[in-house]
């Protein structure tokens, strides 16, 4: 896996990437406070979830093969993105997908600030 690309489904996307966050998100089957104040909890696994934000592209065919796989009406996605080790592999589902107009010139569009989150459809550690 090269810097700045992302495998989905199987897939590489050549879209550089601008930033990459993960958050370790701890999920419990129940948490709840006894009479005496203490939490008694019950902790699922941890998930490990990616939002990513990529950079304008003057590859507008990448870019738009890109979009459709990221607003592809499926329940869940491949995905690989970098990792700890290199890369990092997990089955997640895609929201909040955005990006701004950049330029339109002619029959020209350009698009720019492309964000996706991945979130992950089972824990990475539990």
């Amino acid at each position: 896996m090269q810097y700045g690309m992302i495998e989905i489904d199987g897939k590489p996307f050549y879209v550089p990437l601008e930033a990459v966050g993960r958050t370790a998100d701890f999920l419990d089957k129940y948490a709840q406070r006894t009479e005496s104040g203490d939490l008694e909890r019950e902790l699922i696994g941890v998930y490990t979830n990616y939002q990513l934000q990529f950079l304008p592209t003057t590859k507008r065919a990448e870019y738009a093969r890109l979009w459709d796989k990221l607003t592809e009406p499926v329940e869940f996605h491949d995905v690989v993105v970098p990792g700890e080790n290199g890369a990092y592999g997990f089955r997640a589902y895609f929201s909040g997908v955005s990006d701004r107009l950049l330029l339109q010139r002619a029959e020209r569009t350009y698009w720019s600030d492309l964000k996706v989150k991945f979130t992950a459809k089972s824990p990475a550690r539990v």
